[in-house]
């Protein structure tokens, strides 16, 4: 009689960053014969995979130990908060083990110390990624069968004030282009719709290798933003890019766009609009260049969208500068936005600069900052009705089918509420065409148009 498998409960916080490293720790406790199981109860140890980024993220990922330790007593913690290990003792002093971000090594050091693997080779099925040197090899997905994010590169070379990003994974590490291209192409053979670029700035992809060239399909690629996105156009599906700072070389890849080989979609954290709070939060800080810049992308491509975030109560913003970012939102017109009011963040910078914003200016000018750019967002999806937009069904919910256009990401954009979409038979994963006949400041509403 076979013996159990050893049971792993497995809690996955964070960005689609932190979701890659939950996917790879996943895939190699199966390829070890764990078995993962979706309670405490049954669950033999649990790992909590944390987001230490801003002060509202350490409390979920605290509780979460907390609840993992109330219900089930042994657990294991890795991830960002891992770069926090006396804040996670002085709250859960019982943890097994802590580990930090990508660390795959030490979580299943502590697993093994926890429950010995019993894996029989000649039984178990196993997903593919083996081990660690096999980095293009696809194994367990996180995410619905019909997109994957594709994580091109770990930490960022930046030092922007209000982060702390790379003290928790470090400088900029970028993938050789050919292993992500084929990890890529094993995920688009799996039935995989639509890409994901991300890391921690995907402009900056290849500058740590000298953007060196590598062969695919027969075909020299530089470990470059441009060649990446060159060769990932030849997949047939979407590419979406995320986390991407404006460099003028941006402006490469927006002609991909127009060609239909990338989605018409950037995702720039702009974070504000002020030169001086730029400064003083050591981003870029060109704000007429960067204004230029997207008015020059629509040019090339007119139905581009493109989605940030902003920060707003930055220490020492004045009145004046918020109005400044309101402006910047008149006048860029941008498609998606997301923003938060600024809280402090263990061990950043920005903690030491004069003049902090009261919390209550604070919450008011992100009211006002949200109250502006949903009617900017109102107004461009109204523009969509009465289009017909190619969408990617996601789910099923009664009548409607949930699905996004070109211009959504998952979990941070609207959607398509298609209202015939289970009359019309349709299946997440598959493409449609959707008559748009309504709209509101997120979402937009249509039907599957049918043949006469």
């Amino acid at each position: 009689m076979p013996l159990a498998h050893p049971k792993v409960g497995f809690v996955s916080l964070g960005c689609p960053k932190a979701l890659v490293d939950s996917e790879r720790i996943l895939t190699q406790l199966k390829v070890e014969g764990y078995e993962i199981v979706p309670s405490y109860d049954a669950a033999d140890v649990v790992v909590v995979n944390t987001c230490g980024f801003i002060d509202s993220a350490v409390a979920e990922s605290l509780d979460a130990i907390g609840e993992a330790m109330a219900e089930n007593g042994k657990v294991i913690v890795t991830g960002c908060l891992g770069k926090r290990p006396e804040q996670i003792r002085e709250a859960h002093p019982g943890v097994l083990a802590i580990s930090g971000p990508q660390d795959y090594a030490s979580v299943m050091r502590a697993v093994h110390a926890a429950l010995p693997p019993r894996h029989d080779p000649f039984l178990d099925l196993v997903p593919r990624r083996s081990n660690e040197a096999d980095t293009d090899a696809v194994g367990v997905k996180l995410t619905p069968k019909h997109y994957a994010y594709l994580k091109i590169s770990e930490g960022c070379n930046h030092r922007c004030s209000f982060c702390i990003i790379p003290s928790m994974r470090g400088d900029l590490v970028s993938r050789p282009v050919d292993q992500v291209l084929r990890e890529a192409e094993k995920l688009v053979m799996g039935g995989v719709k639509e890409l994901l670029v991300i890391s921690q700035d995907t402009s900056a992809y290849g500058v740590d290798l000298k953007y060196a060239e590598r062969e695919w399909r027969g075909r020299a690629y530089a470990t470059r933003m441009k060649a990446l996105c060159e060769g990932l156009g030849e997949l047939g599906v979407w590419t979406r890019l995320h986390y991407v700072y404006p460099y003028p070389h941006v402006d490469d890849v927006v002609p991909l766009m127009a060609e239909g080989r990338l989605l018409p979609y950037l995702d720039i954290p702009f974070q504000h609009a002020s030169p001086r709070i730029l400064r003083l939060m050591k981003r870029p800080g060109a704000v007429d260049k960067v204004l230029e810049r997207i008015r020059r992308w629509r040019e090339i491509c007119p139905e581009i969208a493109i989605r940030s975030t902003f920060i707003v109560g930055f220490p020492g913003e004045t009145d004046a500068e918020f109005e400044e970012l309101l402006d910047f939102l008149d006048e860029a017109q941008l498609d998606r936005v997301g923003a938060f009011a600024y809280s402090p963040v263990e061990g950043a910078s920005a903690n030491a600069l004069p003049d902090p914003v009261p919390e209550a200016v604070k919450q008011e000018r992100l009211a006002r900052f949200m109250e502006r750019q949903a009617e900017i967002s109102a107004a461009k999806l109204e523009a969509k009705v009465g289009t017909v937009q190619r969408c990617l069904v996601d789910a099923i919910d009664g009548e409607l089918a949930l699905a996004r256009s070109r211009f959504d990401a998952p979990e941070i954009d609207g959607l398509v509420q298609i209202q015939n979409g289970f009359e019309a038979g349709l299946r997440p994963g598959e493409f449609v065409d959707v008559e748009i006949m309504g709209s509101d400041e997120h979402d937009l509403y249509g039907e599957v148009a049918f043949d006469d």
